[in-house]
């Protein structure tokens, strides 16, 4: 039986699938709108330290040691035929890329704000986009984030620190932020919010224009459904989770009626044998955990077993959200376990330990300097 696997979309997940499937008789092909890896995680580093950020979250393919036998493709996903079983896409000159698989693997993500984005890009475009975004929060007095997920928080907190003189505003619609978190957590994270000088503001839910979906930082005041007065800053930077599944390249009968790939709990797509779908992207729960959960390993497990007409094995999603949410901060990384409890790497741990032996060599298989 032939072994050709795509993995489409090469961000968190499918890179890890396809460093895990890369072993053997499986040929792997990769497809990208990236031409590295360019994370989704730490949005709040992201914008206050971009050169760190950048350091260990935007990695070319080409460094991976775990990618060696992995042809990867930069382009566009445009098309999907079940029934010949291959894969369409567009290059960024416009020519038409066919990648025929036996086992398919949807990995695509989500579209979120201005850092989660499925359009092709160059280096160049990537670091114009970095840069661009630090530039104008650095320029800004005055700075609103609005939202009460991980992403918003973590903007808050770390734009707080690497700015201290700026005036920075946290704006959420519940009780408490982190509502997919443990409460410890919230309890947690309100008190480092507060120690930085953030303001919290919770009970407020922001009016959005028509169509807008925080894919821009604006300047607008903002208005509130739940009856507050407006809110002017010099930058308002939107973080409210309205993600949007990046899809569009599917045919809508392994959709959801929210446009997630539908998943069996082995995350096989029912109805297409040898077509898998991991990370945010997969319906496997209200959550769509298997981003956060290294579900990477069960599912390489599992097409293999598929190939070998094996059993394959169930994902069992946690409850709730867990891991880092700051990232890390001058006295190091703090995470948080699904029961609430945190447990911390020490500064120290972060350059000797965590990222070149857990992270890059652990997780990654290898990153070349």
């Amino acid at each position: 039986m032939s072994r050709r696997v795509v993995i489409a979309g090469l961000g968190d997940s499918g890179l890890l699938t396809a460093i895990r499937l890369a072993r053997g008789d499986i040929d792997v092909v990769g497809i990208s709108a990236k031409p590295a890896l360019v994370s989704g995680q730490e949005l709040g580093v992201r914008l206050a330290r971009p050169a760190d950020w950048a350091r260990d979250y935007w990695i070319p393919f080409e460094r991976f040691r775990g990618l060696d036998r992995v042809r990867t493709v930069q382009a566009q996903l445009t098309g999907l035929d079940t029934e010949a079983r291959t894969v369409l896409a567009r290059a960024a000159d416009g020519s038409v890329v066919t990648e025929p698989y036996d086992a398919l693997v949807i990995s695509t993500g989500v579209t979120n704000g201005f850092w989660r984005q499925p359009n092709l890009q160059s280096a160049n475009e990537i670091g114009a986009d970095l840069q661009g975004a630090h530039v104008r929060l650095a320029a800004a007095a005055s700075i609103a984030v609005i939202g009460g997920g991980a992403a918003a928080v973590s903007s808050a907190a770390n734009l707080a620190a690497a700015w201290p003189g700026k005036r920075i505003d946290l704006y959420f619609p519940g009780d408490r932020a982190l509502p997919g978190h443990h409460p410890r957590v919230w309890a947690t994270v309100r008190r480092r919010l507060a120690g930085a000088g953030v303001g919290l503001h919770p009970g407020h839910r922001a009016e959005l224009p028509d169509g807008f979906t925080g894919e821009r930082i604006t300047a607008d005041p903002v208005r509130w459904s739940t009856g507050q007065p407006d809110v002017g800053a010099g930058a308002v930077l939107w973080a409210i989770g309205r993600v949007r599944p990046n899809t569009g390249w599917l045919p809508a009968v392994m959709l959801d009626d929210d446009g997630f790939v539908r998943v069996t709990s082995e995350l096989t797509v029912p109805g297409y044998p040898g077509v898998f779908a991991i990370g945010d992207v997969a319906a496997t729960d209200p959550l769509r955990s298997s981003a956060r959960n290294r579900a990477d390993a069960l599912l390489a497990r599992n097409v293999r077993a598929w190939f070998d007409g094996g059993s394959l094995r169930s994902y069992r999603p946690a409850g709730r959200r867990w891991g880092s949410v700051l990232g890390v901060q001058p006295d190091g990384l703090q995470v948080f376990t699904p029961n609430g409890r945190a447990f911390r790497f020490p500064a120290w741990s972060i350059d000797r330990v965590l990222q070149p032996w857990i992270v890059r060599r652990g997780i990654y298989r290898g990153i070349r300097d």
